[in-house]
């Protein structure tokens, strides 16, 4: 899940107060106890200010109950003015996600912790988990959530709507799939058409010869110069195409005879 830049304890590095951002984490000494909290020093140019509030989750009614002058504590920065020279620190480990840094179409990875029969509760570090509705678990039709996913496992999420008054983060898996008319389209697109494929396996007629051109062009002319003519008389000498019709054909069978021999 997306976190902010959270300090080690052995980032000792950082003296200037303009570097120190928020949730940061350090280890720090006591230097200072009173009613409201306390002064921890964490190795910047000045002390942060524990509120009393943020010492632990249980309500504390004195100070010196949970911290020492002296002590060693883990502390986060909640906080950080430079131009003020304020630093507020917490002893209460900050959440990845705060209200205000949830977004809509934000994707995240959270962790299923409960399954209802509508739909499932992923905990994606907010202060608290979003519901996956059993319609947006996945783009087949289930009879349960359990169907798809189960307590434990990891999943990727994206939010759908967040509502800061009441608390709600809508999530869903699906948005982050392939829909499947979309893969069945891409399919589609992919396969040869069946004309493309009867043409790809249509044999190939040969080439005509020169002689079988020849006796279509002399045959063609000779049907060509027959319309609206009319019939020749007895005495009508043969035309020259007439004569080079009956030459090539003399010729194609004299050719055909002398192959069957």
């Amino acid at each position: 899940m997306e976190t902010n830049a959270v300090a080690t304890p052995e980032n000792t590095e950082i003296h200037d107060l303009s570097d120190v951002e928020r949730k940061m984490r350090f280890t720090g000494t006591v230097m200072k106890i009173s009613l409201a909290g306390a002064l921890v020093d964490i190795g910047v140019e000045i002390p942060g200010v524990v509120h009393i509030s943020q010492l632990q989750e249980e309500p504390v009614n004195r100070v010196e109950d949970v911290v020492q002058v002296g002590q060693e504590v883990e502390v986060w920065v909640k906080r950080v003015i430079p131009k003020k020279k304020r630093l507020e620190l917490t002893m209460l480990e900050p959440l990845n996600l705060e209200w205000r840094e949830i977004k809509q179409d934000m994707v995240l990875k959270g962790k299923v912790v409960r399954l209802e029969k509508f739909g499932a509760f992923i905990d994606i570090g907010a202060e608290r988990p979003g519901l996956v509705h059993i319609s947006e678990i996945t783009h087949d039709y289930i009879v349960k959530p359990g169907d798809v996913i189960k307590e434990g496992e990891e999943v990727e999420v994206m939010v759908l709507n967040v509502n800061r008054q009441k608390k709600q983060i809508k999530l869903s898996m699906k948005t982050l799939e392939v829909p499947p008319a979309v893969e069945e389209d891409y399919e589609r697109q992919s396969r040869p058409s069946k004309k493309k494929v009867e043409q790809e396996n249509k044999p190939v007629e040969p080439d005509p010869t020169a002689m079988e051109i020849a006796l279509r062009d002399a045959m063609d002319r000779s049907k060509d110069d027959g319309k609206g003519d009319p019939v020749p008389s007895k005495k009508q000498k043969p035309s020259a195409e007439d004569n080079e019709l009956d030459d090539i054909l003399t010729r194609t069978l004299h050719n055909r005879v002398q192959s069957t021999n």
